[in-house]
């Protein structure tokens, strides 16, 4: 599970800020928001943003996201930028690094991730663990004029051949994971942290991220997943009765095997056109349940005859699904997108009483939830800012003292109690 992320002139990011899933030693609905980690160490499943446009809601998603890729990207160039984008609005900060740090747990072992990053040069990075109440390298990675020296944690069994494959592989612009990826060498330490990062942390969702093909496919191979999925479409739509996956396959044309590496798609399935010219398609329709003239009917429709929203909550529900299967983290940007107000208040709740590990991390405009007092703790709750400078603030309303002599949450935030609201003076 992620205990806390802190960010250093990245994007809207001016100054160090930093997010955590760390419960407070408030009681309240404990059995279904808190996981206790590790003696003493008690973290939440759930937590959720609030910001005006542009206060840098989206940045804090995005920074995840980065993360993500970056410890798997490879390149083909050292010269090739990082991708990071520090803080623009301030000419000092322009010209000076980028820093991360994640905190994670990896069943009850604390792990701390860190990395500064200056465009196309990796800095630092280092990965450590706590086998006791001390920290333990495992690896340390600094940039020495453009070249990358790496050095393991003496309780790091690493064998002179592969820490030289390792060193070979490492550009200046990669992770020392995406190097690692790259060799044959088996580093125990290393392989348990890339397969958290794999399988526990899930790509970010934004109000257009297209899921609906996703969760179409899984639909197809997974009865279990197909009963989980029609219980949100069912809150969406009650005449929603059933889900009728087929796959097809049809011919690929020529032209589009032509273009298949412009569109991204991979080597390998590139390979596999060329070979069977074929290309297997899901078809999806919902079944209607309705009643006319006193007689039940039932009618197929396509996905594509749905309502927006209908669409929304079937591709989110699969990316839900697999997030509680793998007791894995994701981050949805704009939850509220398309969806009904009780409709949030559902997927909020049932991700709490399903989730035994996973978490969730949302952003949204929907503020009725600050009430919401037999869904939500108040440790929940984040907001981000942005300053005269343009840099964005984030802090948790847990830092506000007096919370429990307010009676309404909601309204104080409409009238500014908070900060975090727009200014239309």
């Amino acid at each position: 599970m992620i205990h806390s992320l802190s960010i250093k002139n990245y994007l809207s990011f001016k100054d160090e800020v930093i997010f955590s899933f760390e419960a407070s030693k408030d009681s309240h609905l404990e059995e279904h928001h808190v996981v206790e980690v590790a003696k003493g160490v008690r973290l939440l499943k759930f937590g959720i943003v609030y910001g005006y446009n542009a206060s840098g809601k989206s940045n804090l998603i995005n920074a995840f996201e980065f993360l993500h890729d970056f410890w798997f990207k490879t390149v083909d160039n050292k010269h090739d930028s990082v991708g990071v984008i520090p803080f623009m609005l301030d000419k000092n900060h322009r010209n000076k690094p980028t820093s991360f740090k994640l905190v994670f747990y990896i069943n009850d072992l604390r792990h701390a991730y860190s990395v500064q990053i200056f465009d196309n040069i990796v800095l630092n990075e280092r990965l450590e663990y706590y086998p006791g109440t001390q920290p333990a390298v495992i690896f340390e990675r600094k940039d020495s004029e453009g070249i990358s020296k790496i050095d393991f944690g003496y309780k790091i069994k690493v064998g002179s051949v592969a820490k030289d494959e390792i060193s070979i592989k490492c550009l200046s612009n990669i992770s020392l994971f995406a190097a690692y990826n790259q060799v044959n060498a088996k580093i125990r330490e290393i392989d348990s942290v890339i397969e958290w990062m794999n399988e526990k942390v899930m790509q970010s969702i934004e109000p257009g991220t297209k899921l609906q093909n996703y969760t179409e496919s899984l639909v197809f191979e997974n009865n279990i997943l197909k009963t989980k999925v029609l219980e949100y479409l069912q809150r969406a739509d009650f005449n929603i009765s059933n889900i009728i996956s087929e796959v097809t396959e049809e011919e690929v044309p020529e032209e589009l095997i032509l273009r298949a590496k412009e569109l991204g798609i991979p080597i390998a399935e590139i390979d596999r056109l060329e070979k069977e010219r074929t290309i297997k398609i899901t078809n999806t329709e919902f079944e209607h349940l309705v009643i006319n003239d006193n007689v039940e009917e039932t009618y197929n429709l396509p996905i594509d005859l749905q309502s927006a929203g209908t669409k929304r909550i079937f591709g989110l529900s699969g990316a839900i699904f697999q997030t509680l299967k793998r007791d894995a983290f994701l981050p949805i940007d704009e939850l509220e997108a398309k969806l009904h107000p009780k409709l949030i208040e559902y997927v909020i709740e049932k991700f709490l009483r399903e989730s035994d590990n996973s978490q969730l991390l949302v952003t949204t405009h929907y503020d009725n939830l600050f009430d919401e007092d037999d869904l939500l703790r108040k440790d929940n709750f984040w907001f981000t800012e942005k300053g005269d400078d343009g840099a964005t603030k984030l802090y948790p309303l847990s830092s506000f003292k007096g919370l429990g002599r307010i009676s309404s949450l909601q309204k104080a935030y409409k009238f500014g109690k908070f900060g975090s609201i727009p200014n239309f003076d």
